[in-house]
């Protein structure tokens, strides 16, 4: 019999910035993280006392929001609208270029490692050759202008394990799903739940969809944000998954915390397909095992400081995140030993 799993903290490394993406190198305990000082920087775990070194070049002139590791290739983008190509090896700026006109919020690769794919507050959706930076294709189905005459963002993207679809998700809590090769719009799912609006005292939008993530079979699409906030100068409000199968009109499954509060702002299925792992936070972090067939928290564990990124080893029980001055090291081990 099956042994209900916990997550444990198996490591916790302090740091002065905010880390804002991660990456690590697989089988290994090699990270790369992008920091609020504008830097990127490799940080090897299995060292007795590990120090981040600085990758070289030009860099970054904002917030490091973005990375996909692609081999020896690293493709980080930032706020100030650039994507910058690095080599890994000895840590060197490769290339860079403009990508868009406004933040970038995330960067992902395709599957095949082909692509790079990176969203932005242009609301622009951006498709790039990984290896000679050529734009491909720009796409939107995202207004510039939230309901209420405010700038919107577009916070998230995922591409699907066959490499066929791309999801886009917004502010305002739409989400337009895409074929990932003619670049057409073919469905769309609503999560207006996760956008506030206080329309008296701060005439102020918070939330928004933070992290989506395809099932492995591609059927379902897991959307993170927060739910209604009554005080929107604080991230007080439940933190909310909701999965669609998308192609259905079939209602979503939807999961809200309130013990531990905030932002889901990055989702990983497993790779049965029943359950996923969400991090996020407010001025705590947390780290939550999803139940999708019972829409329940399966299991959780909260972190010092909000977790802004995650990344999940091949065996998808060590996960390394990456949030408000620190990097931590988590494992999903049993309670108890199953019996023999």
């Amino acid at each position: 019999m099956s042994q209900t799993p916990k997550i444990e903290r198996a490591g916790e490394w302090n740091s002065k910035d905010i880390l804002f993406s991660i990456a690590a190198v697989p089988e290994t305990e090699t990270l790369f993280v992008g920091s609020s000082d504008f830097r990127v920087y490799e940080f090897d775990l299995s060292v007795e006392k590990p120090e981040r070194v600085e990758f070289t070049g030009t860099g970054h002139q904002s917030y490091v929001t973005g990375m996909a590791l692609l081999g020896k290739t690293l493709v980080t983008g930032s706020y100030d609208g650039q994507l910058i190509w690095w080599n890994t090896e000895d840590r060197t700026e490769l290339r860079r270029q403009r990508a868009h006109d406004r933040w970038i919020r995330r960067v992902i690769s395709s599957p095949d490692q082909q692509r790079i794919i990176s969203v932005a507050d242009d609301m622009q959706c951006r498709v790039w050759n990984s290896e000679s930076g050529e734009l491909l294709k720009a796409f939107s189905d995202h207004p510039e202008i939230t309901p209420h005459n405010y700038p919107s963002m577009l916070y998230a993207v995922a591409i699907s394990e066959d490499g066929q679809h791309i999801a886009t998700g917004d502010r305002t809590g739409h989400v337009a799903i895409w074929d990932a090769e003619t670049f057409e719009k073919i469905g769309e799912t609503e999560a207006p739940g996760m956008y506030t609006w206080d329309p008296k005292q701060r005439r102020h939008s918070i939330g928004g969809i933070r992290s989506l993530a395809f099932s492995p079979d591609g059927t379902q699409l897991a959307v993170g944000g927060i739910g209604k906030i009554g005080n929107i100068d604080h991230l007080g409000g439940q933190s909310r998954l909701e999965i669609f199968r998308w192609e259905s009109d079939d209602e979503p499954v939807l999961i809200e915390d309130e013990s531990k509060k905030g932002l889901i702002e990055q989702i990983v299925w497993r790779p049965d397909g029943k359950t996923l792992f969400g991090v996020g936070g407010d001025h705590k972090g947390f780290v939550n095992l999803y139940d999708v067939e019972k829409g329940e928290i399966l299991t959780q564990e909260g972190g010092s400081g909000h977790i802004h990124a995650v990344s999940v080893d091949s065996s998808f029980t060590t996960l390394f995140t990456a949030g408000h001055n620190q990097i931590e090291r988590w494992r999903l081990v049993d309670e108890e030993p199953a019996a023999s």
